[in-house]
């Protein structure tokens, strides 16, 4: 059911009181309060239900259309800063993220980040990981492309520049910065010979950067075939 603008500006005031009530709890870093109490029950409520779509594409619909019933408490969160671990958040960053939702789902990683609030719990990867992962897969499949993509994988490398995350996701995700600008994804390939010198110049490192990480990050064709177009 559809949340009315009182609701949402309750969810949003209790929300962002949340850090003092950790604090004077002495909670050892456990959210607590009203509104993620009403939060996590309605979380849990959504997670059985999602369980039961069989349809990988109908479960991202699903998310799509949950995701504006967090909405008033994240950003109550995002608001407050408690840096308190937090379910409610974590799902929400993941969903949006597989909802197609980028920038809500980075933005929810960067206060995660920052605070070091861990991912849900049945996640084994970090937040970093998580980020690269799915930004890097946006991308080399064409849901993220142009400048969109390459200002997003900026972000996204400069968020996790030092964090701790196996190498094949910063492959991926340096491939990724490659392709975007050749415009080249998982189902079609670039026309390089059309491509000027200097977008060439710009994609090699990303790419080769990709190898160094991963020998298996398949761009050796792409740097073959770049490093010929720069040497014309």
């Amino acid at each position: 059911m559809p949340q009315t603008p009182a609701q949402r500006s309750y969810l949003h005031k209790l929300a962002a009181k949340q850090q003092a009530q950790a604090d004077a709890a002495n909670v050892h870093g456990e959210t607590v309060g009203e509104a993620f109490e009403l939060m996590m029950m309605q979380l849990h409520q959504h997670r059985r239900d999602l369980k039961e779509i069989k349809s990988i594409e109908a479960k991202v619909e699903a998310k799509r259309t949950l995701l504006p019933l967090y909405d008033a408490y994240v950003d109550g969160v995002l608001q407050a800063r408690p840096g308190t671990q937090d379910q409610v958040v974590a799902y929400a960053m993941v969903w949006s993220l597989d909802a197609g939702l980028y920038t809500r789902g980075i933005d929810i990683a960067e206060y995660m980040l920052a605070t070091g609030v861990n991912p849900p719990d049945d996640y084994r990867r970090n937040v970093a990981t998580i980020l690269q992962d799915e930004i890097s897969t946006a991308v080399c499949d064409g849901k993220l492309a142009g400048d969109e993509a390459m200002q997003t994988i900026r972000r996204v490398m400069e968020m996790t520049a030092t964090a701790d995350t196996p190498d094949q996701p910063k492959a991926r995700l340096c491939k990724a910065a490659g392709w975007a600008l050749l415009g080249k994804t998982s189902t079609s390939d670039a026309d390089i010979a059309k491509l000027s010198a200097d977008v060439c110049e710009q994609a090699l490192p990303y790419l080769q950067r990709a190898i160094e990480l991963d020998k298996l990050a398949g761009v050796k064709k792409d740097i073959e075939r770049l490093e010929r177009r720069v040497k014309k």
